[in-house]
């Protein structure tokens, strides 16, 4: 899975950017909230992304924080919602607003998201209210901050006993923290 990109970005379009990743371009779709979080064109750019494998095609999205890709991956859990719905629900709101608007059952300003009707807001709220985490990392999925950790690290290419004692060591440092904090104490504790 390719769960991160870090190149030069090459072009920005409405709902997508181009980045050059080692003289590769992928197109990655991106929503109104990540385009504005991204640098000028030319710049260096990094975005957390998900695959999404269709019988016909794939298609990267990509987004400006892990929590971000967390709301997405939450959002699309949902019955009834696919990767564009999801795209456009996180145009409207950024993920710490998605994530209290559910835990709140705030119907209302769900559907004032394009394509959110009255059922599907509903079902946001029923499905995802105890999914959505209050704190620091409001939208971070309701699993153990160790897994989440290890995940994290893993994904950025450390071996897993490695990021199991980073993570481990993390958490004794900073009881109560948030999922990102906790990620980047273990980094630097990799990094000693």
């Amino acid at each position: 899975m390719i769960a991160m990109l870090r190149g030069t970005l090459v072009d920005k379009g409405i709902d997508h950017v181009l980045i050059d990743v080692a003289g590769v371009g992928y197109r990655v779709a991106v929503s109104l909230n990540t385009l504005a979080a991204l640098p000028s064109v030319g710049q260096s750019a990094t975005v957390h992304t998900e695959l999404i494998v269709r019988e016909d095609s794939l298609s990267l999205v990509g987004f400006a924080t892990i929590d971000e890709r967390a709301a997405f991956d939450l959002v699309t859990s949902v019955q009834g919602i696919g990767p564009k719905l999801a795209m456009s629900i996180l145009s409207t709101l950024e993920a710490p607003e998605l994530a209290r608007a559910v835990r709140d059952g705030d119907h209302a300003r769900l559907v004032r998201i394009p394509g959110i009707g009255k059922k599907t807001a509903e079902r946001l709220v029923l499905e995802l209210r105890d999914k959505f985490v209050p704190g620091a990392t409001a939208t971070a999925p309701k699993i153990s901050g160790s897994t989440a950790v290890i995940s994290a690290l893993v994904n950025l290419g450390y071996k897993p006993a490695e990021a199991e004692r980073a993570s481990g060591e993390a958490q004794k440092a900073h009881p109560g923290a948030g999922v990102a904090e906790l990620v980047k104490a273990a980094l630097r504790i990799l990094a000693e």
